[in-house]
């Protein structure tokens, strides 16, 4: 028999499935890794805390946001300052900032806050359905949630409220040396004259600040306090205010400010055309939030009929939200008037060419 040949056997084939079994266990670790590094913030976000930048002082916030606190089990921590320091603060904290919303005053400050980008729209049904479109961003950056008109108040004993009919009669020379005023740089002046600029063009309204310039008894100083005093002592004669000034002076426990408020009456601007300016008390959600649907449930809880009743009774303001009931005699006293429906945001736009304007008449 001739040699026997054994050949090598064949070696099998390698199985698949521990490499399938491997890629799987990376897997398994890698999504672990990825949920684990996400935990903090998501459990971050489900905390019950909300940090709330606000630029109102007002005592009577206190039991708003205490009551948000008993209804939701949310925590508010909130700092206060002026709006432009808050502004100032959350671009110097950019995306470490703790804030979750911010809370100010005007529509010059919230558009400003919005040109920045501190923002992030919020959407939601119920402040779409609350808030009317006239008070809120259309992009859901921030909502108005209560409103102050900026009316004409006139000395009783040495003025007619026939003088005063708008604020394009400001301007008028039988009111030369009458005129009392804060500053033209202010807020609450530069929406004013961001709305007039709608009506009136740039041109009309420059002209009218400059007789306005020309009108005036003093050198624009001090706030709208200031201004309805100064008509009050006969300093000047007529004067440009926040309808809630006036009314905290007519409330006022104490006897010289509420006789400054009885020796001053109050005149709806231009009612004969396209309405009183309005101007808003907004908040928006900020862009770099840790806790956005906290942030999103205390924007819908100012909307309700309870923190709009906060509003109207703390601080002598108009309900945002139609049907919102105010118990305050007082503001009731002032009656109805027809309202300028210039949307918000349209202010906002305005302002910077505003402020030019401004500049350029003079008006300090």
């Amino acid at each position: 028999m001739g040699p026997s040949f054994n050949p090598t056997p064949a070696m099998p084939m390698p199985s698949t499935q521990p490499v399938r079994r491997l890629v799987t266990v990376v897997r398994r670790v890698a999504l672990a890794a990825l949920f684990a590094a996400a935990a903090p913030a998501l459990h971050a976000a489900e905390e019950p805390v909300l940090n709330l930048y606000s630029a109102r002082h007002y005592q009577t916030d206190e039991a708003l946001y205490a009551n948000f606190t008993k209804a939701t089990g949310i925590k508010i921590n909130r700092i206060e300052a002026g709006d432009d320091q808050l502004l100032e603060r959350i671009r110097t904290e950019a995306a470490q900032s703790p804030a979750d919303v911010l809370l100010i005053v005007d529509a010059a400050r919230l558009w400003s806050a919005q040109q920045q980008g501190l923002f992030q729209p919020v959407k939601s049904a119920v402040l779409a359905e609350r808030i009317p479109a006239a008070l809120r961003d259309p992009a859901g950056d921030w909502f108005g949630f209560s409103s102050r008109a900026r009316v004409i108040v006139y000395n009783k004993a040495a003025i007619s409220p026939a003088d005063v009919p708008s604020y394009e009669s400001l301007a008028d020379a039988k009111n030369k040396g009458r005129v009392c005023t804060r500053s033209g740089s202010h807020p609450y002046n530069l929406s004013l004259v961001a709305a007039l600029i709608d009506h009136l063009g740039e041109p009309g309204t420059e002209k009218w600040a400059r007789g306005v310039v020309a009108n005036m008894a003093r050198t624009p100083r001090g706030g709208d306090t200031d201004q309805i005093k100064a008509v009050a002592a006969g300093e000047c004669g007529v004067a440009l205010t926040n309808t809630y000034y006036y009314v905290r002076l007519m409330r006022s426990t104490k006897p010289e400010e509420r006789d400054w408020a009885a020796k001053v009456g109050l005149v709806w601007p231009d009612q004969a055309s396209y309405g009183t300016h309005l101007n808003v008390a907004g908040a928006g959600v900020l862009k770099h939030a840790p806790h956005p649907e906290n942030a999103r449930r205390f924007l819908e809880y100012l909307a309700s009929d309870e923190a709009q009743a906060y509003f109207a009774n703390g601080n002598n303001e108009w309900p945002a939200v139609k049907g919102a009931v105010a118990k305050n005699p007082e503001l009731e006293s002032l009656g109805n008037f027809k309202a300028d429906p210039l949307p918000i945001a349209v202010l906002g736009r305005n302002t910077p060419a505003a402020q030019k304007l401004l500049d350029r008449a003079g008006w300090k």
